[in-house]
Parts: C-alpha cells; sequence; structure tokens
C-alpha cells in the first residue's frame, strides 16, 4: 500500500513542475467538499488538472434526469471538451472530498502543447488512456451484467490497472451514485455488495477496500460465476 502512495506523490509531484512550468494562465485553486467547480452550460474556457482528491463528473437529460459520467481523481484532466471547441459544458464538475485542482486557461494549454513537449506527453497519454476507459465502459455496458459492471468499476475506482498497489476508495460514494454509473437499482448495487462482501472480495468501513480477487467475478464465465458465487468452497477467495 505504501508503494502505491509514493508512486502517486512521486506522479502528482512531476505533474505540479509541469503545469508550474507552463507559466501565465495557470492557477492553483483549493476546493471544499461538495463544490461545484463548473455546471453543464457555463462557458467552456478552460482545463482542470486534479492535484489532490476527488471529483464527480454529471450530466443532466433534457427531461431532468441525472446521470454520472465519472469519478476522478488525483492525476486527472477534466473539462477537456474545451480544447475540441466545446462553446458551452455539456456536464457538470463538483468535488466529492476536499480538493487541490489547477486551472488551466485554454490558450496557455495550447501554447504548453507547442513549447512544452513534457506537458504534451503528460495531456496526450492522458487523453488516450480516457479513450481507451470510454471505449470499455461501453463494451462493459453492451454485453456485461450489473454484477460484472459493479465488480469493474469498484476495481477501477480502487486504481487496479493502473502503477503502485491498489488503494481505498475513500471519496464518499453512495450506493446510490454506484447505481447510476452501472445503470442498475441501488437495491441491486446493496445485494451485489454485501456478496461481494461476504465472499471476501472486499471491506469496507468508511472506506472500501477492494481485494484482487474480486477480478474473478469480472474474468469469470457469467454462468460459471453465478454456479460458484453460491458454493461454499469459494468464499475462502477473500486474500487476494
Amino acid at each position: 500500500m505504501e508503494s502505491g502512495v509514493q508512486d502517486n506523490e512521486k506522479h502528482q509531484f512531476e505533474s505540479r513542475s509541469f503545469l508550474l512550468a507552463i507559466g501565465e494562465g495557470v492557477t492553483k485553486v483549493d476546493w471544499r467538499k461538495d463544490a461545484t467547480v463548473f455546471a453543464q452550460g457555463d462557458e467552456a474556457e478552460s482545463l482542470f488538472y486534479i492535484q489532490d482528491g476527488s471529483v464527480k463528473i454529471t450530466t443532466v437529460s433534457a427531461f431532468g434526469k441525472e446521470a454520472v459520467v465519472a469519478i476522478l481523481n488525483g492525476g486527472d484532466f477534466f473539462g477537456e471538451g474545451c480544447m475540441a471547441g466545446q462553446p458551452l459544458r455539456i456536464s457538470s464538475a463538483r468535488t466529492l472530498v476536499n480538493c487541490s485542482i489547477w486551472r488551466l486557461d485554454k490558450a496557455a494549454v495550447v501554447r504548453a502543447l507547442h513549447t512544452q513537449p513534457a506537458f504534451s506527453e503528460l495531456f496526450m497519454a492522458y487523453l488516450l488512456t480516457r479513450n481507451v476507459r470510454i471505449e470499455s465502459d461501453l463494451i462493459d455496458h453492451l454485453f456485461n451484467s450489473s454484477e460484472k459492471r459493479l465488480a469493474r468499476l469498484l476495481l477501477l475506482l480502487a486504481n487496479f490497472g493502473k502503477e503502485g498497489q491498489p488503494l481505498p476508495i475513500i471519496a464518499p460514494i453512495s450506493q446510490e451514485t454506484l447505481a447510476e454509473m452501472i445503470g442498475t437499482t441501488r437495491a441491486r448495487v446493496s445485494f451485489f455488495m454485501n456478496r461481494f462482501r461476504r465472499l471476501g472480495f472486499i471491506e469496507y468501513n468508511g472506506a472500501v477496500e477492494v481485494h484482487s480477487s474480486l477480478l474473478s467475478v469480472v474474468l469469470a464465465d457469467e454462468q460459471n460465476w453465478s454456479r460458484g458465487a453460491n458454493d461454499p468452497k469459494n468464499r475462502s477467495l477473500g486474500d487476494g
């Protein structure tokens, strides 16, 4: 766990150096929990980078239905639509905890992409990773059960697949939010979370801790997993 924290701190320090090198048009703001960084319909004129904390991205349909688009953490950019000519925000960004966030004016980002190779590499790597994540999310929604979608989401939120060790999910993410993100009901999420905890795949007492054994839900054949989840001998999978 300590190794994962150190890797994350090193990455954030390097990113901070890249951002400071940009100079004019870059500011760091500390936000309190439940603060709105920008709202749907605001002018899209800047890019944001999370140094510390967690941010929830949501969008509201014309009929008033809200959907959670993403939960972002330290090392993530957001608001990048402005770089593609998006005039107005199509989503809202709200802090889940106290956050330190860098604001980069669009002009400053354009300048940095041409003159700062290190920043350009950082930003492009993020965009490519985000694109892969969006494509994977679509496939997940099209072909996987809600149980597998929840397992995959918990693994992603706990940093699985990134450098370093998995980290506890410290942002206060409700079961309602998890249900919105995977397209099911809160009751189903509660049922699956209790099953995952009973099988030793997760622990939660304030913060959710995800064990690598939860991967078995994502990787297992649907029929075999449904049959195996009720098999007492599978309850020894807890320590991954």
